[in-house]
């Protein structure tokens, strides 16, 4: 997988978990864990594509 389809992945999760979390904090019956959670997923989803995106690109 090249890395700009890698990075296309992973914005695209990124952008998934956040339309779920939207979608779980405008609803008071969710628990509180799983939008801990939600966030996690995401914040771990943002630093990989920040580390990516850092990285050197060799030609």
């Amino acid at each position: 997988m090249s890395l700009a389809s890698h990075l296309d992945e992973l914005q695209r999760k990124h952008g998934d978990i956040e339309r779920e979390l939207d979608d779980a904090m405008n609803h008071p019956s969710v628990d509180d864990l799983e939008i801990v959670n939600l966030k996690r997923r995401k914040l771990a989803l943002k630093d990989e594509i920040e580390k990516l995106k850092a990285k050197p690109t060799t030609h």
